[in-house]
């Protein structure tokens, strides 16, 4: 199990990385999602990137992972309720940036979708 240095670190390290909170917004906003969906739209997430995030966030508690079990593989995404609670902190954090950097420095808004 990790140690944290603080509160304040433990919640950087479990979203830190280039995709999760992507991740964590687009289950938010569709309530589940499928692997190829969420590939789609991340759009320039590898394959071996976004299972390694879903993985790590699935071990943080902030998603849930559910396999159907059929013989074609059906496996979707959701929110814990870890997840959904830290839904309005990054909104808050998203809205800090909008108002604060340069948007000209910002490739993709979250904000605005």
């Amino acid at each position: 199990m990790a140690k944290y240095l603080n509160e304040f670190d433990a919640t950087m390290q479990m979203i830190q990385g280039k995709w999760k909170i992507i991740i964590l917004y687009e289950l938010a906003e569709t309530g589940q999602g499928r692997f190829g969906e969420l590939q789609r739209h991340i759009q320039n997430v590898s394959h071996k990137t976004l299972a390694n995030q879903l993985r790590e966030l699935e071990t943080d508690g902030l998603i849930i992972r559910h396999d159907f079990e059929t013989a074609e593989p059906h496996v979707e995404y959701h929110l814990s309720e870890n997840g959904k609670s830290l839904i309005p902190i990054l909104d808050a954090i998203c809205t800090w940036g909008d108002t604060h950097v340069d948007h000209n420095l910002i490739e993709r808004s979250l904000c605005d979708e």
